[in-house]
């Protein structure tokens, strides 16, 4: 009886830590190759990332400053480096009737009443009539009347010596009157554009927290907005409640604001966003006009 036999192929056990020694030397080759542009991937992300974040901040306060009554912005520091600043944004605006010659007078609007109840600065008033179609006004209105102090403060000031008044009329349906407290208006709030404002409460843009960046390359500050905290004559350093974060990783915020001349301001805004070690700064000029 004769028997055959059938020819077997396979890898030896040397033949496969070779091949798995030459893999892994392949492998770490190709990593190290790979590794330079996948960090450049990471950090063009990032720098994006906080590139967008800053700028969308920045637009954000430009939009509302760009709204401000003039003359209603104020910093800690005039003309110095300050981490916060606190404006009044205009929600809307008209003009008040100034010479009620012949008009029915009274808190009233009179069909086909051609003089009108104009608004008195030689005492205390009342009321005024609208010039323009009726306005609607809110819960917690208030009227701005001749902002022209570049100190910043008589727009938040309801007070005798301040242009800031409450309405006091209906609110929620279009009205022809304005209602505000009997207390007489400083001269210098009478002005030939006869414009006022309505506000509904400051806002504040600030840095909160210690500037600067922790052991693993986080900047530890944050840009907040704060809104619905009430008038205050003098300004308070935030925080308050109420606040919305803007940017986070802020490791550096310097806000200044100055005025060339009594018309127009300039407020300028350097800030910088830094997260694992990587930094991102923005600077931003917004133009003020300070013309009632």
């Amino acid at each position: 009886m004769s028997m055959s036999y059938r020819q077997q192929n396979g890898f030896t056990l040397v033949e496969m830590i070779m091949v798995i020694a030459i893999t892994g030397i392949l492998g770490g080759m190709v990593a190290m190759f790979l590794n330079a542009p996948i960090r450049q991937y990471m950090d063009v992300s990032r720098r994006a990332e906080l590139t967008d974040v800053a700028d969308t901040a920045l637009r954000r306060l430009a939009r509302d400053i760009r709204t401000a009554v003039p003359n209603s912005i104020r910093v800690p520091v005039p003309g110095g480096v300050n981490t916060f600043i606190e404006f009044l944004p205009a929600r809307d605006g008209g003009r008040y009737r100034a010479n009620a010659a012949g008009g029915a007078g009274g808190c009233a609007a009179v069909p086909g009443d051609t003089g009108g109840d104009a608004l008195d600065f030689t005492g205390n008033d009342t009321c005024f009539e609208i010039i323009g179609p009726p306005m609607t006004f809110g819960v917690g209105d208030q009227i701005v009347i001749g902002s022209t102090q570049s100190d910043g403060n008589p727009p938040y000031d309801a007070t005798a010596a301040g242009i800031l008044r409450p309405y006091n009329g209906a609110v929620g349906a279009p009205q022809a009157m304005a209602v505000i407290p009997a207390l007489r208006f400083p001269a210098f709030a009478e002005l030939q554009s006869q414009r006022f404002d309505v506000v509904t409460g400051p806002v504040t843009f600030a840095c909160i927290g210690a500037l600067g960046a922790d052991a693993n390359g986080n900047g530890t500050a944050s840009l907040v907005r704060y809104a619905g905290y009430g008038f205050t004559v003098a300004q308070v350093a935030p925080p308050f409640a109420g606040g919305t974060l803007l940017a986070s990783n802020v490791s550096g915020c310097a806000i200044e604001y100055s005025l060339p001349n009594q018309r127009n301001g300039l407020v300028s805004i350097t800030l910088t966003l830094t997260r694992g070690g990587e930094n991102v700064s923005l600077h931003h000029e917004i133009h003020v006009s300070n013309a009632p």
